[in-house]
């Protein structure tokens, strides 16, 4: 018997009141649970805040996807940026952190490579005991609407389990989201809320990834 394909979905650059709440709906009639990788900034706008409360009480997992979302720790390596991306939006989770208190680089449109960290943002991920995870699939839900599920899809059957990136912003996944979750459930694959070792970088601020000098600037 051939094991199901695994796939994590997780959700960048919310939350977006308007947007965020709908993908909630969606994944809720699915019993889905997932990671929200939340910008700092957006949890300081109105309502922004409200709606991570309400996905941490909905058994979703809040992760911290730095408070800007503006240049790659690694194109700008000093450590006053580097704290103030990390550390600024992890005491704005606060409270709705999970125990492994989850952080994702900008990948400047999802790619690998020197550009995801400097070397003080990796002190400061193990100095804070952070669970540094990166993905295996970027579809570009945020840019191509047309295309984005067939390339996710393909994605998926290329690996045994796949970390999705999709998008909780506007003119991104939710127009199409239904149809994507329908796409992946005739391929009868099953939904992880944890992650693979093959996209952790750090593990409660031990380094845990032998690709490690890939994605260092």
């Amino acid at each position: 018997m051939i094991a199901a394909k695994r796939v994590t979905l997780t959700f960048d650059n919310g939350p977006t009141p308007g947007v965020t709440e709908q993908v909630l709906d969606i994944l809720s009639a699915r019993k889905i649970h997932c990671t929200f990788f939340v910008l700092g900034k957006n949890l300081m706008s109105p309502g922004g805040r409200e709606l991570a409360v309400r996905a941490q009480s909905e058994g979703h997992w809040i992760g911290n996807h730095s408070f800007t979302h503006s240049v790659p720790l690694g194109d700008r390596p000093d450590a006053e940026y580097a704290r103030r991306e990390i550390e600024n939006t992890q005491e704005l989770i606060g409270e709705l952190a999970h125990p492994e208190r989850f952080f994702r680089p900008m990948g400047g449109g999802g790619l690998l490579g020197p550009h995801l960290l400097s070397p003080a943002a990796l002190d400061l991920l193990q100095a804070g005991k952070y669970t540094c995870v990166l993905w295996s699939s970027v579809p570009g839900d945020w840019k191509d609407q047309d295309g984005w599920i067939e390339k996710g899809i393909a994605d998926v059957a290329a690996r045994d389990w796949a970390v999705v990136v999709l998008h909780d912003v506007n003119n991104a996944c939710l127009p199409r989201l239904t149809e994507f979750l329908d796409r992946l459930d005739s391929l009868q694959v099953e939904f992880r809320q944890d992650f693979p070792e093959d996209v952790v970088v750090t593990r409660r601020g031990e380094i845990v990834s032998p690709r490690i000098s890939e994605i260092m600037a």
